[in-house]
């Protein structure tokens, strides 16, 4: 439930189209969105059930703001605009470059080709990315001997080395024409495009004049330079019937997590491939939108000629902003291609989900590893707790069981909590670990060889006491800490609570990593439970006539709010519902 103050701004929002800020309880901006409709969207947040990256996001929320803009195109410039001055945590995070090399055509009055890993606007040409500085540096050898500019530093009163290997039009000695760097960049420039041909067939056709005239030198340099086209330029497979360079989007959403692949479509060839992986918080058609606009804002990318999206992302403003074509091809060869970019999302998350699910190869030794990184008596069974809330309200926690290294799911448990009506993470742990080891004192069953706990200092000292000092058990408590990416990182363990660092290649930390993974989502999953039966309940309490016992035969028999109101007259009425209740209940849903 959001608080009061959140309450009293979340009525004044208008239905606008801007930015809204999200900050936590030390004011820092955690997350920044856009929205068409402002009320519409914030309300979202703290008047609908989430879970995974939602949910901890809004647990976080205490105030927020807004910047209303004119039109939806402002909204996405000052989205991108907030996102990269403020770095939010819970917002996409990209790298600045591409890390890949690119040939670049200088602007200047004897231009000349170099290779770059950054994009600068200074009137340059550039093209790529290319998939290594191999394939690159093979290129653009490949371009100074057939296609010569400028290879020394200027004029020096003689021709330089490059010039007398014919690999300089002589800068270095004259005044070239403009026309002739002109002609020159505009052969480079149409190879470089994916118009190979034409150049492999003049090679071809001087390397048999050079062996007819018996200049075997000559002819074996001319069949060298046919061989970097082929290694280079042609070595990747044509994937398309035209040469525009283009960049194709797409994506597959799965448990909240969504996968990325971006192709790199240049010289009628795929010649590089980006993918990324992240939990979402909006929707993913909203992410996919803002991530393409990141990801042209780095340094150095160059913006292709067309850009391929999926089909519900909204082209008309992102090629309002970026000035470039984007399209959703319905049917041919570049919806193929969007086909086989999902297909590749789509495996890349597989994969990761498949990583999660621990076999037995992942497993051997995993258990013996924490325990010796810990100093400990090596054991069988692990038990981690983590606890779950909306701004305080509907307060669960968590427990899963690891035997082994594996996951044994019968041994899991869920707790709501009785004591604790506010986030209060050292109340909850206390309330949760008494309830746990009572319990098992009492059936005298086994406990646990180590507890793992999915928090810092706090809730490893509330677990000590509780054990120690109440039900005088040494059970080695440790917690499991996560790094700035919101990812595993290390083990927090002994009397001053110091951090044991685990080989992150191990079998050790995987089994840690997946240990949190899995809590973390058990206890989520339960809020999310929770917290929807409590939004059913409350709104079934606001109707006159309604009373428990009606309300849970409705529930009983229903099951959602959806439900209820799609039933009829005669079904609601069938539960003993009286017909005046029952037309109450129609009309107020």
């Amino acid at each position: 439930m959001a608080s009061e103050h959140i309450e009293n701004k979340l009525a004044l929002l208008p239905a606008l189209p801007g930015c809204y800020i999200m900050k936590n309880l030390n004011s820092q901006i955690i997350y920044v969105g856009k929205a068409k409709n402002l009320k519409n969207r914030v309300r979202s947040y703290f008047k609908s059930a989430h879970e995974g990256k939602t949910a901890k996001l809004v647990s976080q929320i205490v105030d927020f703001e807004t910047i209303i803009t004119s039109t939806d195109k402002e909204a996405f410039l000052l989205e991108i605009t907030l996102i990269q001055k403020h770095q939010p945590y819970y917002n996409i995070k990209l790298k600045k470059g591409t890390g890949y090399p690119y040939i670049k055509i200088t602007n200047e009055k004897d231009p000349m080709m170099q290779i770059v890993s950054q994009v600068n606007k200074d009137g340059g040409f550039y093209f790529g990315p290319y998939p290594n500085v191999y394939a690159a540096q093979e290129t653009l050898q490949f371009l100074q001997k057939v296609y010569p500019l400028r290879r020394c530093n200027g004029f020096q009163k003689r021709p330089c080395l490059y010039y007398h290997m014919g690999q300089c039009l002589g800068p270095c000695f004259k005044e070239v024409p403009h026309e002739k760097y002109e002609a020159q960049i505009k052969k480079i420039k149409s190879f470089l495009n994916g118009n190979v041909t034409v150049a492999k067939q003049r090679l071809k056709k001087e390397m048999v004049h050079a062996a007819d005239d018996l200049s075997f030198e000559r002819a074996a340099e001319l069949r060298d330079q046919i061989h970097f086209i082929e290694v280079t330029v042609e070595k990747q497979k044509i994937i398309s019937n035209d040469n525009t360079p283009r960049d194709l989007f797409n994506f597959y959403l799965d448990k909240g997590w969504l996968s990325i692949q971006v192709f790199f479509i240049r010289q009628a060839r795929l010649m590089k491939r980006e993918k990324r992986l992240f939990p979402i918080v909006t929707t993913p058609e909203e992410e996919m939108a803002t991530f393409i606009l990141q990801f042209y804002n780095r340094k150095n990318n160059v913006l292709p000629k067309e850009i391929l999206v999926p089909a519900g992302i909204d082209t008309d403003v992102l090629s309002d902003i970026l000035q470039v074509p984007i399209r959703t091809p319905q049917r041919g060869q570049k919806s193929e291609l969007l086909k086989l970019a999902k297909k590749n999302a789509r495996l890349v998350l597989e994969e990761k989900f498949r990583l999660l699910e621990l076999d037995g190869r992942k497993t051997v030794g995993a258990m013996k590893e924490i325990t010796d990184a810990m100093g400990i008596p090596e054991g069988h069974r692990i038990e981690s707790f983590d606890h779950s809330h909306i701004q305080g309200a509907d307060l669960v926690s968590a427990m899963v069981s690891f035997i082994d290294g594996k996951p044994e799911k019968s041994e899991y448990r869920k707790y709501k909590l009785n004591t604790v009506d506010h986030a209060d993470e050292a109340a909850s742990t206390r309330e949760v670990i008494r309830r746990r080891y009572t319990r098992l004192l009492k059936e005298g069953k086994p406990m646990p060889d180590l507890i793992l706990m999915d928090g810092a200092e706090i809730q490893i000292e509330a677990a000590k006491d509780i054990l120690v000092n109440e039900l005088n058990l040494m059970i080695p408590v440790a917690g499991m800490v996560k790094n700035d990416q919101h990812k595993t990182s290390d083990l927090m363990f002994g009397d001053t609570d110091q951090r044991l660092s685990l080989d992150p290649k191990s079998e050790g930390f995987y089994l840690l990593q997946r240990i949190q993974d899995e809590v973390h989502r058990f206890a989520i999953t339960f809020h999310r439970q929770v917290h929807s039966k409590h939004s059913l309940s409350s709104r079934l309490d606001s109707i006159q006539g309604v009373g428990p016992k009606t309300k849970t035969k409705l529930l009983k028999e229903f099951g959602s709010m959806k439900h209820i109101k799609e039933a009829s007259m005669e079904e609601l009425q069938g539960l003993g519902i009286s017909k005046t209740v029952a037309q109450t209940i129609k009309l107020s849903l």
